[in-house]
Order: C-alpha cells, then sequence, then structure tokens
C-alpha cells in the first residue's frame, strides 16, 4: 500500500497562559486515552482530581489491568517547580500508604522541565519509583497535538539471584487473600499440585513481598508467586533461553511481562483455566526451572 504522505509545517505551543487550551483540557485528553502517556496500553483512569485526606486533589489515579500497579500522576503546564515535584510525592506517598497490597508510581507531567530540576527528580528516581514525562503541545494548521515524551524513566531495580532465597518477612494466606484474592490463592494452590508432580516434597511459603516455595522444607525460590485479584503472577526462574520461553508462553496464549533483559525470570500471568488447558507447558517449565535450581 503506496501512501503520499506531504511534509506539514508545525509550530511548537506553550499552552500555559493559552486562551482555549489549559490543565484540565491536557487532563482530559489522558483521561480519553490514557495510552497517551507512554506506560501501557491496558491503563484505565481509577479517579480524577481525588481528594488527599491532608487536602489537596490528585490530578489522576490510573491503574494497569495487568498488573493492578497504581500511577499517581501530577500534571502541570509551563516550567516544572519544586512544588509540583514535592506534591507528586506527597500524594503518592499517601496513596501507598493508603494501600500498601498495590504497586504505587509517581508520574509527574509538564510541559517543560529543566535540566536542573530533571536532576533533582533522578535523585529521587534512587529511592521512588518516579516517571517524569514531558508534554510537548505541537499545532499543525489548525490542529493541536501532544507529544508525550519520557525524559526520566523508572529506575528498574535489579534482580540479585544470591537474595533469592533471603527469608522476606512471613505472611499467611488470609494476608495474600486480601492482597489478592481468593480465587487466585486456588490457581496457586493447582500450580502446587502441579509441582508436586514433580517433587512432592514441595510446599508454598507465603511472605509478605511474595509467595515462594520449599523443597523438603528448606526455602528454594525456583518459582515465586503473587495473587492479584484477577490473576497470579508467576516468576519461573529458567536461568536460560528466557526468549525462547516468553515465546512460548506467548504463541500458547498465555500474558507475558518481558522485564528487564538481565532479569532471568520468565514472568507470566495465569487464571484457573489455564492450568488444565497448558498444563503439560506449564509442567515443563517447572520442570526446567527446578532442575536448574535443585540445591
Amino acid at each position: 500500500m503506496n501512501e503520499h504522505l506531504k511534509y506539514a509545517k508545525h509550530e511548537v505551543v506553550s499552552l500555559k497562559d493559552h486562551p482555549q487550551f489549559n490543565e484540565f483540557w491536557v487532563r482530559d485528553r489522558i483521561v480519553d486515552d490514557p495510552s497517551i502517556l507512554g506506560l501501557g496500553s491496558e491503563l484505565y483512569v481509577k479517579d480524577v482530581e481525588r481528594a488527599q485526606p491532608k487536602g489537596g486533589r490528585l490530578d489522576l489515579l490510573l491503574i494497569d489491568s495487568d498488573t493492578d500497579r497504581r500511577y499517581e500522576v501530577e500534571i502541570m503546564l509551563g516550567k516544572v517547580d519544586e512544588s509540583h515535584i514535592i506534591r507528586t510525592i506527597e500524594y503518592w506517598d499517601i496513596e501507598r500508604k493508603r494501600y500498601p497490597q498495590y504497586d504505587h508510581c509517581a508520574v509527574l507531567v509538564a510541559e517543560e522541565i529543566t535540566s536542573r530540576f530533571l536532576n533533582v527528580i533522578g535523585l529521587f528516581n534512587s529511592v521512588i519509583p518516579m516517571i517524569a514525562i514531558q508534554c510537548t503541545p505541537i499545532k499543525i494548521g489548525d490542529q493541536i497535538l501532544l507529544q508525550f515524551t519520557k525524559v526520566l524513566d523508572e529506575i528498574e531495580r535489579g534482580e540479585d539471584d544470591e537474595d533469592d532465597d533471603f527469608e522476606e518477612a512471613a505472611a499467611d494466606r488470609s494476608y495474600w487473600e486480601k492482597r489478592g484474592s481468593k480465587p487466585s490463592l486456588m490457581v496457586a494452590d493447582s500450580c502446587l499440585s502441579l509441582l508436586r508432580e514433580i517433587d512432592p516434597s514441595i510446599s508454598l511459603s507465603y511472605r509478605r513481598q511474595y509467595i515462594g516455595l520449599t523443597v523438603n522444607g528448606a526455602v528454594n525460590n525456583f518459582v515465586a508467586f503473587k495473587a492479584k485479584k484477577q490473576f497470579l503472577r508467576v516468576e519461573a526462574k529458567t536461568r536460560e533461553d528466557k526468549e525462547g520461553w516468553l515465546s512460548r508462553l506467548e504463541e500458547a496464549g498465555l500474558v507475558t511481562f518481558p522485564g528487564a533483559p538481565q532479569r532471568k525470570r520468565v514472568v507470566f500471568r495465569i487464571e484457573q483455566k489455564d492450568i488444565q488447558t497448558h498444563h503439560d507447558l506449564l509442567k515443563q517449565i517447572f520442570t526446567v526451572c527446578y532442575k536448574n535450581n535443585k540445591e
């Protein structure tokens, strides 16, 4: 198909003092289509102008339907300033304390993020999951478009294989039923039954950050689980051929989470129906993980 594209001269404009387009207009464009921020295609709007306990309102609360992750989004026009950076972090902190069962990420959207404040945000980013997005309004003829560019992405925490079997704070089944759901815990039970086809001594070990495994009573998290509201997240430490396993799972119709290239875990999601439908494939990947991480 031949496309006859024509060059169109554009003009970068500012919305800070624009008589027609303001911060609420930008917010509404994001509400119409949250994916324009570049944070994923499965985002949906949980709340707009969300009232905070100590005063103030969070511009947007977005949720990733695949991972249940929450994004606390603050929007400003013009150059970013100290108050908006602090406000973004404050709202993120309030939300994560109110709802600790979810992962949270602070997101600051501004028309202009200078190098000075980019460095400041970068310092916070080393300890706070934070993303900075520059919104560039572009005028083409009688139309205007918004270009969103990540100028600072969240730091991906590395995975230290030596810490895989570190004993995180203990939890119990009821903790995960509240953090996730009873149906997703039943999926974990089904996975345990499948794992016991490989080694009958395997048991689930409930920790606050994940549901791990023990083999003959010893910690061995060659597979770990995280119960979500609608599904079970599986993290399988294959140690090799990560891309190959991701491809096989995707071809089978399962949703995968590629993650950072250096991570050796294959991460994907399953529901109860997948246990029977993909029994052989799941057993294969669990067996590989078991053999490659055998003590």
